[in-house]
Formats: structure tokens, C-alpha cells, sequence
């Protein structure tokens, strides 16, 4: 059930550097704003060692950089709560979330920042050792390996930089790729630094098969996919970086568009199928998976999702809680033929003893209410009674005809 304390105007759910700049930025446009996060506060990029990209910032840790924005989410009167969003419900006017712990949270509009999580091979040895020896993380577990041989799955961008960051520890680090010999999938200062790395070694044109070993890691069973040929190498710990998956597997039931994937396509203002819900960050369909594009995301949310809250809390005053008939009328102010019509609106609706409540939409700002109405041209107006459509006005005509309408 719905009160004070568990309404809000905005929940956003995720605590990665999208969800926290949407924080920041609901915060600011003093927007009742609670984020709901399971895990420790900036997502993947608190596990990031050194961030080096982020504009302004030469080099900086991601929990530095990620304590940064929640402390800025928290000066503008952000409420955090850790907690897992297990269910919503999206479909009414005020968007219900609910919670691992049985939590009902309300709201006018969500922002889903979830991020994403490591892709699983699902090869024997995997789920079963997972913190025996089996790691998704270098940051949070390379330093448990001091002088161990270890093995790295996979040649992006996340597995060589993190398997240069687990040479620190480690006494060796092979990694396992499936391209021909010097080819990997990272950028070329990284594929440089790792081929002359003195503590890392590269097992070409093979995958792994199965992870060793009972009560820990004890090696990997490697196949060669040109030969087919399987050898076991020996090892301490296996960290798997194989790409990402979207966390968003809690919204299959939600009317969410998602695609193949599980990635959430939206609008350039993150909208997403469903009127007052967003996307942004790393769970949403994109080119590229930054902090500073989390970010931007995050912004761009919030933004979008302030002028829809007041779009709709607007309506509810304006159109909804009217005693007068209302002429809902959509038009351009940049449109000639929008601004004579309107003029002609109100000289017809005093003539009729102000009979008529009218209420502007300017489509180039509130582009939801001409979404639900299916407004495509303007000027459009629509006859409503306590929120009911009861019939669309000729627009095209002089203002006798547009009288005799009324």
C-alpha cells in the first residue's frame, strides 16, 4: 500500500555511475529520489583499479571516483537503499517496484540502471568453484593469488588490462585466446604492454574445456580448436573475462522492450516502450560501455524524466481535477498557422462565456501527451470531460464552424 514514506517522484534502481548521475541530477531538480542498489555503490567501475579516460581526471580509482558521485547524489538529498529489485510493476500512472526484502516503493517515473554482469561459459568446474579459485574480478580477487600461477580467459580490453593487473600478484599469467598467435581483441597499447609482459604467457587458437580440481582450482583443461588436441595445464586460479550479459533479467515480465540479448532499447532521451520508464548505462542497447557515457545516460534520464513528471503532474491539475470541460489543445510556437489558430480558440471560447477550459500543449516540449493522444499534426484539439475524450475538432476551419463544434 502506497503512503508518505514509501512514495516518491523518481526510483531509480542501480547504483553504477549511470544510476548515480541520475541521482545527482534528480537530486538537483529537487526531486523526491530514492535509489535502490544490491550491491556496493558504483557498479562495476568500483572494481576498476585506475580509471584514466574520465574527462578532467588524469587517473583515479573507481571507488574514489564513484565515492565522488554518491557523496554528490547525497548533498542534494538523495535516499539510498541497498536492497534487490525482484518485481515491478509499471503499468499505472504510479510505477510500483518491490523488493527482495518485501519492500513496496512507488513512484511517477523509474530509471533502470542495472548495469550488466559477467557472461558464465557454463563449462564443468565453473559454477562449482566459483571462489575456490574461479573469478570474475581482478580488482576484488588478483591479490589472493600472490605467487600462483593463473590463468585468463578471454583477449578484450577487460581481460588483458585485468591480466596485467593479476601479473602483480601473480607468479605467471597465461592467458587463453582463440585467435591465431599475436592476434587479440583489446586496443593496441594494451596488446603491446601484455605480448612483452616478462609474467605473461599466451596459449593461442584454443578455448577451455573444464575447470580442475575438487575443493579448489588445481587447472584447466585447454582444447585447441584447430586440432582438436586437449592438455591440461596446471594453475591456481582461473579468472573469466568473456564478455557481459545485462542484469535485467527481473524485467521479463515487466512490458519492457528488450532485445535477443536481454539489452534495453530507448529513445535518445532514454525512454524506453513504456511511458515513464528509462534505461541508461551498461542495460541499455549501445555503442559503448564507458563510465563517462554511464553518465551522460544518467543525465540525460533524469532531465527526461523531471519534464515528464511535471508534464503529468500538469495534467492531473490542468485537465484531470477540472470543473470545465477542457480543449486540449497541441500546436507548434514556431508554427504561424498554430498561433492564429490558438488565438481564434480563445476569442470563440470568451464568446461562449469562457465555457471552456483551455490547456496548451507545445509539442516540441511535451511530446508524451501528443504520444497518448496520437497527435501528428498541429494545430490538434481534443474535447476532454474529467479526463475523457469526447470528440477532435475540425481545425481547418473559421471561427464560426469552430464554434458551431462546441
Amino acid at each position: 500500500m502506497e503512503d508518505a514514506n514509501n512514495s516518491y517522484d523518481l526510483i531509480i534502481i542501480g547504483g553504477g555511475p549511470a544510476g548515480l548521475s541520475a541521482a545527482i541530477y534528480g537530486g538537483r531538480a529537487k526531486l523526491k529520489t530514492l535509489l535502490i542498489n544490491k550491491g556496493t555503490l558504483g557498479g562495476m567501475a568500483d572494481t576498476t583499479r585506475e580509471i584514466v579516460n574520465y574527462p578532467g581526471t588524469i587517473k583515479v580509482s573507481g571507488p574514489d571516483l564513484m565515492g565522488d558521485f554518491a557523496k554528490h547524489a547525497e548533498s542534494f538529498g538523495v535516499e539510498f537503499l541497498k536492497d534487490e529489485v525482484v518485481g515491478t510493476d509499471f503499468a499505472g500512472e504510479r510505477k510500483k517496484v518491490t523488493t527482495k526484502k518485501k519492500k513496496e516503493f512507488f513512484a511517477k517515473a523509474v530509471i533502470i540502471a542495472v548495469g550488466n554482469e559477467p557472461r558464465l561459459l557454463d563449462i564443468p568446474g565453473e559454477k562449482e568453484l566459483q571462489g575456490s579459485g574461479v573469478a570474475y574480478c581482478a580488482t576484488c580477487d588478483a591479490e589472493f593469488f600472490e605467487g600462483e600461477d593463473v590463468v585468463v580467459i578471454g583477449s578484450g580490453d577487460q581481460a588483458i588490462e585485468e591480466g596485467m593487473y593479476i601479473a602483480k600478484f601473480a607468479r605467471k599469467v597465461t592467458v587463453i585466446v582463440l585467435h591465431d598467435e599475436g592476434i587479440l581483441d583489446c586496443n593496441k597499447v594494451s596488446a603491446e604492454g601484455a605480448l612483452r609482459h616478462k609474467k605473461m604467457e599466451f596459449v593461442w587458437n584454443s578455448t577451455i574445456e573444464e575447470v580442475l580440481g575438487e575443493e579448489s582450482v588445481k587447472g584447466v583443461k585447454i582444447r585447441n580448436i584447430k586440432t582438436g588436441e586437449l592438455t591440461e595445464l596446471p594453475c591456481q586460479g582461473v579468472f573469466f573475462f568473456v564478455g557481459m550479459i545485462p542484469s535485467t533479467q527481473f524485467l521479463k515480465a515487466s512490458g519492457l522492450e528488450m532485445d535477443e540479448r536481454g539489452y534495453i532499447p530507448v529513445s535518445e532521451q532514454m525512454e524506453t516502450n513504456l511511458e515513464g520508464v528509462y534505461a541508461v548505462g551498461d542495460n541499455r542497447r549501445k555503442y559503448l560501455r564507458q563510465v563517462v557515457t554511464a553518465a551522460s545516460d544518467g543525465a540525460t534520464a533524469a532531465v527526461a524524466a523531471e519534464r515528464y513528471i511535471e508534464e503529468q503532474d500538469s495534467f492531473q491539475l490542468n485537465v484531470l481535477q477540472s470543473e470545465k470541460k477542457v480543449l486540449l489543445l497541441f500546436f507548434d510556437a514556431f508554427n504561424q498557422e498554430s498561433l492564429e489558430f490558438s488565438t481564434s480558440l480563445e476569442e470563440v471560447n470568451l464568446e461562449l462565456q469562457e465555457s471552456y477550459k483551455i490547456v496548451k500543449i507545445d509539442m516540441a516540449t511535451k511530446k508524451n501527451l501528443a504520444l497518448k493522444y496520437q497527435i501528428d499534426k498541429v494545430p490538434s484539439v481534443v474535447l476532454l470531460e474529467k479526463g475523457r475524450e469526447i470528440k477532435r475538432l475540425n481545425c481547418c476551419t473559421g471561427k464560426d464552424k469552430l464554434k458551431s463544434q462546441l
